[in-house]
């Protein structure tokens, strides 16, 4: 993380020299076009793309932390271990479910959304050549934890 904070930094503080390098060289020129007014301004494009690059990396960055720890907590959720950790006990209602189960739910509702998202709309169970154990809506498994 702190190397994308840092090529983040650098890239702004290369951004802010070439926005600066511009207004020197507009003001050294008498406000006219010359080419070290045009040389300045092509750096400055250069900069302002390479900026945007970092800002998308570090944007990528959050991204994946944000969808990793709300996968942390849908397990933890789902599988009653935050309770446990946090030594209360768990809520009544629906039983906690294995992880495993937890994840092959998961995939299941994944591919059905792109079966939908292609139009198949028919997805006969879990016909996925990557799903690794059939889909069992009773979680048969699930009721002994």
């Amino acid at each position: 993380m702190d190397s994308i904070v840092d090529a983040l930094n650098n890239a702004y503080q290369e951004f802010l020299g070439a926005a600066a390098s511009v207004l020197e060289a507009k003001e050294a020129s008498g406000g006219h076009r010359s080419a070290v007014t045009d040389a300045a301004l092509e750096t400055f494009k250069q900069q302002w793309e390479l900026f945007r690059v970092a800002c998308d990396q570090a944007e990528e960055f959050v991204d994946s932390i944000k969808q990793r720890i709300g996968s942390e907590c849908l397990v933890d959720e789902a599988t009653g271990s935050m309770a446990g950790r946090l030594g209360q006990t768990a809520p009544p209602g629906l039983p906690p479910i294995s992880a495993v189960r937890l994840e092959q739910m998961s995939k299941a509702v994944r591919w059905l959304v792109i079966e939908l998202q292609q139009g198949s709309g028919a997805s006969g169970g879990s016909s996925h050549p990557n799903s690794t154990a059939p889909f069992d809506a009773r979680f048969s498994d699930d009721a002994a934890q």
